[in-house]
C-alpha cells in the first residue's frame, strides 16, 4: 500500500497527522512546520517565500477529511499479518476485533497482527494512529475485561491475558510519535483516572520484565510530553503505589539492566516535570533507591569483569540513567539537594562517577551537575566531596574525551572548590 502523494508532508514525507497551511498556500504537518519555525526559519520550506514575523498556521480541514476517508476505506495490513484467507483484510476490521468482547485468544491474535504492522511499516503506524488505535490499545492494557470465574479459567486463559497486556503495551509504544510535542500524546491522558493508575501500579508490581520496562517507557513519555504534564504531576502527587512499585525496579529489575535503566529514566523524567515531583520522589525514598541502583549495578559489573563476562554496556547505561535521575532530584528541589547531602555515601558515590577509568563515563555530566547543585548549598557536602578527591576527578574528566557540556560543568565545579 502506498500513500497518495498529496497526503504526505513535504518535510517528513510521512502521512499528515495534523495538516496546516501557510500563507504561501503550502500545507505541512503541524509538528514538522512548528519545528522548522522554532529553529528560526522565516521562509516557506518549499517555495522559500518569506513568512514575516508571525507565521499563521491555518488548519487544512478539507485535506484532513480526505485523509480520514481514505483511511476508513481500509488500508490492507501486510500479508504476514493475515492468517485467515476469509477474514476482512482491513485496519477497520482489525480495530473492531480489538474492541470486541471476544475471547482473550482472539484478542491476542488480533494484537499480533497489529504489532506486526506497527513494527514493520511506517505507513501502517501512521494509519493506525489516524484510525484511533492508540486509545483502544491503552484500554486493553489498563481496563481489560473482567476475568472469568476461577472454575472456568484455564492456563491458556491466563497466558493469553499476560500476552495481551504485553502485546498491547508494545504496540502502543510503537505508535507513540517520537516527538513529545505531537498531539497524539494527548491520548495518554485517559490514564488519569484512579482505576487506570491502580492498574498501572499493579502491572509494575506483577508484570514480567518486558511489561515493566514498557510501563517505565510509557511513564517517561507521559512526563516528557507537554500534553500530559498534568497527568505526570498528578501521578507523582497522588499515587504512592506507583512510587512503591517503581523504585524497587531501580536496583532489582529481576536482574535485567533494561528494566533498571528504564525505571531510572522514568524517575528522572518525572522529577524534571517541575512542581513538587522531586519532593514526592524524595518522600518515597528515591535517593537511597538510586544509590542502591548505582551500587548494585557496579557490583554486578565488577563480578562479570572478574569472571570474564560481558554486560558492561548495559551496566553503564543503568549507571548513566541513575545519575541522570539523581541530577533531576537534586536540581528539582531544595528537599532533593538536602536528601542527597544527608544520605550516607551519596556525595562520595557522585564523586566516584565524575570520572571512572574502567567506563565510558556516560553519566559523568549528570554526576557533575548533581554535585554542583548539592555542594553550592551544603558546606558539609563540599567538605565530603573535597575529601573524596573531587578536584582530581574533575581534572581527569577535563582531559578525557567527554562532551562539551560535561567539561563546562566540570569547570564550574572546579571554580566552586577553588573559592573554598
Amino acid at each position: 500500500m502506498s500513500i497518495p502523494h498529496l497526503f504526505r508532508c513535504p518535510i517528513s514525507l510521512d502521512i499528515f497527522t495534523d495538516p496546516v497551511t501557510l500563507c504561501t498556500g503550502q500545507t505541512y504537518d503541524r509538528p514538522c512546520i512548528e519545528r522548522w519555525l522554532a529553529a528560526g526559519h522565516r521562509t516557506c520550506p518549499v517555495t522559500m517565500q518569506p513568512l514575516g514575523d508571525v507565521a499563521a498556521l491555518v488548519p487544512n480541514r478539507t485535506l484532513r477529511h480526505l485523509i480520514e476517508r481514505w483511511l476508513s476505506a481500509g488500508p490492507t495490513p501486510p500479508a504476514a499479518a493475515i492468517t485467515d484467507a476469509h477474514e476482512e483484510p482491513s485496519l477497520a476490521a482489525l480495530k473492531r476485533s480489538l474492541q470486541s468482547g471476544g475471547a482473550n485468544a482472539n484478542k491476542v491474535a488480533a494484537l499480533r497482527k497489529a504489532a506486526t504492522l506497527a513494527s514493520e511499516s511506517d505507513v501502517g503506524r501512521a494509519c493506525m494512529l489516524q484510525l484511533g488505535f492508540l486509545p483502544v490499545l491503552l484500554h486493553l492494557v489498563f481496563h481489560p475485561p473482567p476475568p472469568p470465574p476461577p472454575w472456568e479459567t484455564t492456563t491458556t486463559d491466563y497466558l493469553s491475558s499476560s500476552e495481551q497486556e504485553e502485546l498491547a503495551l508494545q504496540c502502543a509504544l510503537s505508535l507513540l510519535p517520537s516527538s513529545p510535542t505531537s498531539p497524539e500524546h494527548g491520548c495518554l491522558n485517559v490514564l488519569g483516572t484512579e482505576s487506570s493508575l491502580a492498574s498501572f501500579a499493579r502491572l509494575l508490581e506483577r508484570g514480567g520484565a518486558r511489561v515493566k520496562a514498557s510501563l517505565c517507557r510509557l511513564l517517561e513519555a507521559i512526563a516528557a510530553a507537554p500534553a500530559t504534564r498534568d497527568l505526570a504531576l498528578a501521578a507523582a502527587a497522588s499515587s504512592p503505589r506507583v512510587w512503591q512499585a517503581l523504585l524497587p525496579l531501580l536496583h532489582g529489575g529481576g536482574g535485567d539492566g533494561r528494566v533498571s535503566a528504564a525505571a531510572a529514566r522514568a524517575v528522572a523524567a518525572v522529577c524534571c516535570c517541575g512542581g513538587a515531583t522531586a519532593v514526592h520522589a524524595v518522600r518515597h525514598g528515591a535517593v537511597p533507591a538510586l544509590l542502591r541502583c548505582l551500587s548494585s549495578w557496579k557490583s554486578a559489573a565488577a563480578g562479570k569483569a572478574a569472571g570474564g563476562g560481558g554486560g558492561g554496556g548495559a551496566n553503564a547505561a543503568v549507571a548513566a540513567s541513575a545519575l541522570a535521575a539523581l541530577e533531576a532530584v537534586a536540581a528539582g528541589s531544595e528537599a532533593g539537594r538536602r536528601a542527597v547531602a544527608r544520605e550516607p555515601g551519596a556525595v562520595r558515590a557522585l564523586v566516584r562517577h565524575v570520572f571512572m577509568m574502567s567506563s565510558s563515563n556516560e553519566g559523568s555530566e549528570h554526576a557533575v551537575a548533581a554535585l554542583l547543585a548539592v555542594c553550592r548549598e551544603s558546606r558539609a557536602a563540599r567538605g565530603e566531596a573535597a575529601a573524596a578527591g573531587v578536584v582530581t576527578q574533575a581534572l581527569l574528566l577535563l582531559q578525557s574525551q567527554c562532551g562539551v557540556r560535561a567539561k563546562t560543568k566540570a569547570r564550574s565545579l572546579l571554580k566552586l572548590f577553588k573559592s573554598m
